[in-house]
């Protein structure tokens, strides 16, 4: 029987959002590249991750923020470049590599088994036995239950019970089972994948409280997110990526919705040019976005 669950990353809580990152980052990658064919994907990516620290990763579609957050998944490894987990360099050759170094992600299709309850979803894969004979050993239930208990609890999330199967659960709910599943397998770093996507008020709100709970804990989170108002309340940095390069890093604190879209769309913000008509007099031809 393994250990019991310990919702500690060896990271120290995080302060307020948008505080400036200190220390050694938990996550860098330097010069990350990739290709498919002939069409560049990712062009000599680099960032910087610190613990207790959500980063927001924005772009337009096709700007390679899936792509980016599939390379330090090992879903799709990088070409070249290199990645360093609390100073080490790794290489991520596949998802369950990551996973063994701590990186989870939860993509917007959530991965869960609708037919299976939160306790049968947490351990799926990895279920806790009551001897160490697989092929005999009743799985050890309350264990199991006991641990998502405690994961839940940590977390902050609501479920009428632990036992009631996923497919009864709201949106909110079970995007917060798919991000219990990954601190249960200790994670460190933790990437979302359009968390909000298609959820409602109610439920969008308790997906942003989720995340604002994980850089209290500590963990070092990245989020894709094309809702800017989702990105400016939980995010402490955002990196904005274009046609496969990162065009800027904005502290959240010092910059505002205009320069972000201005940022991703490539336009210059907040300069008026000047046009001169036929009798020479100046004219205003552009406007702040």
């Amino acid at each position: 029987m393994a250990n019991e669950f310990t919702p500690s990353v060896g990271g120290t809580p995080s302060s307020s959002a948008g505080s400036p990152p200190s220390g050694e980052p938990r996550l860098r990658l330097v010069n990350i590249n990739k290709s498919f064919g002939p069409v560049r994907a990712l062009t000599d990516v680099s960032l910087e991750l610190y613990p207790g620290e959500v980063i927001g990763l924005v772009g337009d579609n096709g700007a390679g923020k899936s792509t980016l957050v599939k390379s330090i998944s090992g879903v799709n490894p990088a070409d070249s470049g290199e990645i360093y987990l609390e100073g080490e360099h790794i290489k991520v050759t596949s998802p369950q590599v990551a996973n063994k170094l701590g990186i989870e992600t939860v993509y917007q299709d959530l991965a869960l088994c609708d037919n299976l309850d939160i306790v049968g979803n947490l351990f799926l894969g990895r279920e806790e036995q009551l001897f160490p004979f697989p092929q005999l050993a009743p799985l050890s239930e309350i264990t199991m239950e006991k641990q998502t208990l405690e994961v839940l609890h940590t977390l902050d999330v609501k479920v009428p019970s632990v036992r009631v199967p996923v497919a009864t659960l709201s949106g909110g709910q079970r995007q917060s089972v798919a991000v219990a599943r990954t601190i249960l397998r200790k994670a460190k770093v933790v990437l979302l994948d359009e968390p909000t996507a298609a959820l409602g008020v109610a439920q969008t709100r308790q997906v942003l409280n989720l995340i604002k709970r994980l850089r209290e804990q500590g963990y070092s989170v990245i989020v894709i997110s094309h809702n800017l108002a989702d990105v400016f309340e939980v995010v402490d940095r955002v990196i904005v990526l274009r046609l496969g390069k990162k065009v800027g890093t904005f502290n959240i604190k010092d910059t505002t919705p205009e320069k972000i879209v201005a940022a991703i769309t490539g336009a210059e913000f907040g300069k008026l040019t000047k046009e001169t008509n036929g009798n020479g007099n100046g004219t205003s031809g552009g406007s702040e976005l």
